[in-house]
């Protein structure tokens, strides 16, 4: 990957939805070069998808939880397979340290957050303990990925 790479990826992590020609234009370069330099890095992996990004507040989503979870190691798979299904986790990460895996839960409000918590969370195979943080505010959300690799020199 060059720096060329780079900046493009630095583009479409910026806007996914800039055209090819104006994607060449912000590279000095013609659009058949730059097609063919995004079809590379999307075969080699280095761009995983193309989505919106969505702000779960405008869907009704007003709080934010990361709830660690201790298992019983036994059932981790069954955990995995019930976490990808439950809608209300966002995000799911295997973890070290105290905790077995840390989730990213969204809910409507308080009340509705408790009943993830109780009823569902702690209801999935293998859990023995939760832990609950509620998110008070995001202070960076995103960082971008080729600025990062930029300065690491990747």
């Amino acid at each position: 990957m060059d720096r060329i790479d780079l900046a493009i990826l630095k583009a479409l992590e910026a806007d996914a939805r800039i055209s090819f020609s104006d994607l060449a234009a912000r590279m000095n370069m013609s659009k058949t070069p730059v097609w063919k330099r995004v079809k590379a890095l999307e075969e080699e992996g280095a761009i995983a998808s193309y989505r919106a990004q969505l702000n779960p507040k405008t869907l009704g989503f007003g709080l934010e939880a990361l709830i660690e979870v201790t298992l019983d190691f036994e059932a981790a798979d069954a955990f995995e397979r019930e976490v990808m299904r439950h809608p209300a986790v966002w995000r799911c990460y295997a973890t070290t340290g105290e905790a077995d895996y840390s989730l990213h839960v969204l809910a409507r409000d308080m009340g509705d957050m408790d009943n993830i918590i109780r009823h569902e969370i702690a209801r999935l195979p293998g859990v023995q303990r939760t832990r609950t943080s509620v998110i008070t505010r995001a202070i960076k959300r995103e960082q971008s990925l080729s600025e990062l690799a930029e300065r690491r020199g990747t």
